[in-house]
């Protein structure tokens, strides 16, 4: 699927172009502070695939649908 509107936040799974519906915020405890969140955006169809490989490597912390996340102040 080709992403319409360049202002609309797209899926982070190599290649997509599909309109972003769920945030994935993790963070790797190696490297970051325990606060801190990174975020991955996903389509319905790349979702458990990208919380998935998050999760195995115990990076994943949180799976949000776009339009209810609310980026942590000084994000």
């Amino acid at each position: 699927m080709i992403n319409p509107d360049p202002e609309t936040p797209i899926c982070s799974a190599k290649g997509c172009r599909a309109p972003a519906a769920w945030v994935l915020a993790w963070n790797n405890p190696k490297i970051h502070t325990p606060e801190r969140r990174k975020t991955w955006l996903a389509c319905e169809e790349h979702r458990e695939h990208l919380a998935q490989f998050l999760g195995v490597r115990g990076f994943l912390k949180d799976v949000v649908r776009f339009e209810e996340w609310e980026a942590p102040e000084g994000a």
